[in-house]
């Protein structure tokens, strides 16, 4: 691709297989509800076995954004690993589609496509079981330092810092951010996963490898140590790195809408209003979806979190973390844009 992108995402390439289900399922397959947790393969077919009725859509937390954003207007890329087999075609495909710029080669060997099998209870909550298969393989040699120097934001997914590989390729794609000029996000991803690297995820906010952070307030609460949100937003608030700059932080708090952190300024607001409640699977995606694409259309921080209340407001309300309503017409509708 020569031109250049507004965002640019690193992320698990994932299949979604989506299935309604209640708490009684939950608690019989031992799994943790509102969590992600990592499976193996073995396991991945016995619970596939004893699901329900499914819906297979291609999924990933940072492609749902890349997708999102794509649907707002901005110009995205995606960089990501799946094997040549049907699930990774239809990884691909689905992502082109919307016209999402996706050019990493697909894997010859190992490990199948990555699927996230979604359990959704009656009351909206999530629960993920996660085989990693085949993302598990991006190194740095996936990451194109020509397309990374092109991308005003790099969007990095917390839950691709379990792989030592991408580690690396995160790093290296930081680093050729910066020295292009251009500006890193992480999104923390999961209260789990902000448990098993907070000292590290600490380390990238406080020696300047971020320079934007998206959280919920529960993973910020992770990070932080604390049962207090209150405190954990100030915490962030007051979080300097090694050159004394504040990070932008956007922080969501479902039903109460969204905090902007930003220059020692705690702003809140308002979430957009849900009719019904049917999948929160995304949510998180699609506010940060909104957030980067109100920033390539030039919006001040305030509209860009407007922006991005209005995309995940939309993806809660059906089934599936990909949008199936026109956000730009939304988003003029309420004059957000």
């Amino acid at each position: 691709m020569s031109e250049s992108l507004d965002l640019l995402v690193l992320g698990n390439a994932i299949v979604d297989v989506i299935a309604r289900t209640d708490d009684a399922f939950l608690g019989a397959q031992g799994v943790t509800k509102g969590a992600m947790q990592l499976i193996d393969e073995e396991r991945a077919e016995a619970l596939f076995s004893v699901m329900g009725p499914a819906t297979i859509v291609s999924g990933g937390s940072g492609a749902n954004t890349a997708v999102g954003a794509a649907l707002l207007g901005a110009r995205t890329g995606f960089v990501g690993k799946v094997r040549d087999d049907e699930l990774g075609g239809l990884f691909a495909h689905d992502l082109k589609a919307t016209g999402v710029a996706f050019s990493v080669p697909a894997a010859t060997d190992g490990p199948a496509t990555a699927r996230c099998f979604v359990l959704v209870t009656p009351d909206g909550e999530r629960t993920m079981n996660t085989y990693l298969g085949a993302c598990q393989g991006l190194t740095p040699a996936d990451v194109d330092e020509a397309l990374v120097a092109k991308s005003r934001v790099v969007y990095l997914e917390g839950y691709l810092w379990d792989p030592p590989a991408a580690k690396d390729a995160f790093r290296k794609a930081v680093q050729i951010a910066h020295t292009a000029g251009n500006a890193v996000a992480l999104t923390l991803s999961d209260a789990f996963c902000v448990g098993r690297y907070r000292e590290e995820f600490l380390g990238l906010i406080r020696d300047g490898s971020i320079d934007i952070l998206f959280a919920n307030i529960g993973e910020l609460q992770s990070l932080y140590e604390t049962d207090d949100p209150d405190a954990a937003l100030k915490a962030l608030r007051d979080e300097r790195n090694g050159r004394g700059m504040h990070l932008l932080g956007l922080v969501t708090r479902s039903s109460e809408g969204a905090v902007v952190v930003k220059g020692g300024e705690i702003r809140s607001v308002p979430a957009s209003p849900v009719r019904d409640l049917v999948d929160s699977t995304g949510a998180g995606d699609l506010f940060a979806a909104g957030f980067l694409a109100g920033h390539a259309r030039g919006l001040d921080h305030i509209a860009c979190a407007r922006l991005g209340a209005l995309a995940a407001a939309e993806v809660i309300q059906h089934i599936g973390a990909r949008p199936q309503t026109d956000l730009v017409a939304l988003a003029k509708a309420q004059g957000i844009v």
